[in-house]
């Protein structure tokens, strides 16, 4: 009992020598060892480390969980040691309510059969989604963690060690400059003095010692950089898959959509309403926006029309109309007409045709022309 009080006194003693040193410090009443140019370099760098490691760490968390009620629970369960559960990404609940409606509305109407084929794409979508998820929180996300919860943790313990024994040392330091300034001014020797230097040197080797373990942690930082820049490698190799996986599930859906109307009857060329270029438009500014894609099939001539005689065809006695061209279109062959933005053209339909196309004609020259370049005028 008594030595765990004279303990607890002592360890008060050291804490109070310390604080009065550090205050003293701070408003300049107190030398103060300084550390050398290299160290403070090492502590420097250190702290940019930890900074930006956890502004990386928190913000690529937020780039795979975006649902800030999801991050705070998925943090709590690893806290408790418990296993996350699993959670529905967005596409994939995206593609159950598309497939739930394609099911109450019709899944043998238009509307109904692109809803499950979107869906069906959606739903791809959101594995990837998923494996890509998993695969940055693995080779990434973990990694970061790591060295936060524990190299840093260990680097910080022995940063504080070492500011307690320079605060010590500086403390021994005071106690033998008073110690010679009372012997001079008594002009006899004190035994103070003796006592002071040797607490002095003791102090000395302690923090001379933890310097070097505190310096060899700090270098250990380039370690560290190393091991982060392999992980990011490995970050950037995952998010190119995913996006690549994206890429091509789109396409698929794309080609898919452009076999099939889109649920829309002939009338729909009628609209006013300008419509929008598909991904495989010639414009300029659409293409330098997207990544390289395959010819639509869209595009395309339907099967058993590619064959078509133009020079055959003549325009039906009635049904003719004016058209205006929304945008450029390049012909992808003889049987289509190249088309130039805001020109006006004369369309119409024949029987058995791909509701998706048109017949036009410009002066002479006539060709099939997609629906969705046009607006039609009445």
């Amino acid at each position: 009992m008594d030595f765990n009080m004279k303990k607890l006194a002592s360890d008060a003693g050291i804490f109070f020598t310390r604080a009065v040193q550090f205050t003293e410090e701070k408003f300049g009443q107190a030398e103060k060892t300084e550390l050398d140019a290299s160290f403070e370099n090492l502590l420097a760098r250190a702290d940019s480390t930890k900074n930006w490691t956890e502004k990386i760490l928190r913000q690529t968390e937020v780039l795979l969980q975006p649902n800030p009620s999801a991050r705070v629970e998925e943090f709590l369960y690893e806290k408790l040691d418990r296993k996350v559960p699993s959670r529905v990404t967005n596409g994939e609940l995206l593609a159950q309510y598309m497939a739930e409606a394609a099911s109450e509305l019709g899944p043998t109407t238009p509307y109904g059969k692109t809803l499950i084929k979107v869906s069906e794409a959606e739903k791809r979508l959101g594995a990837a989604e998923r494996d890509f998820i998993h695969t940055a929180s693995i080779n990434f996300l973990t990694p970061l963690r790591n060295f936060l919860e524990g190299d840093w943790k260990t680097i910080s313990k022995e940063r504080r060690l070492l500011q307690n024994r320079r605060l010590d040392l500086d403390v021994c330091k005071a106690r033998l400059k008073k110690a010679k300034a009372a012997e001079a001014k008594a002009a006899l020797w004190n035994d103070e003095v003796d006592k002071s230097e040797q607490e002095l040197r003791v102090a000395q080797t302690e923090f001379d010692r933890q310097a070097e373990v505190t310096r060899l942690l700090l270098e250990g930082i380039s370690s560290t950089h190393v091991n982060h820049l392999r992980c990011l490698h490995e970050f950037v190799e995952s998010q190119t898959t995913y996006y690549a996986q994206c890429y091509r599930h789109m396409l698929d859906l794309q080609k898919q959509l452009g076999r099939c109307p889109l649920g829309f009857p002939g009338t729909f060329v009628g609209t006013t309403e300008p419509a929008s270029p598909p991904l495989s438009s010639t414009s300029p500014t659409t293409t330098a926006a997207t990544m390289p894609m395959e010819p639509s099939v869209a595009g395309q001539a339907p099967p058993g029309e590619a064959a078509l005689c133009l020079e055959e065809v003549a325009p039906p006695a009635s049904g003719t109309r004016k058209a205006r061209v929304l945008y450029d279109y390049e012909a992808a062959d003889s049987s289509e007409l190249a088309l130039l933005a805001d020109e006006l053209i004369t369309v119409y339909s024949l029987p058995g045709m791909d509701p998706d196309w048109l017949i036009g004609e410009r002066g002479n020259k006539k060709g099939k022309v997609p629906v969705t370049y046009l607006e039609l005028l009445s």
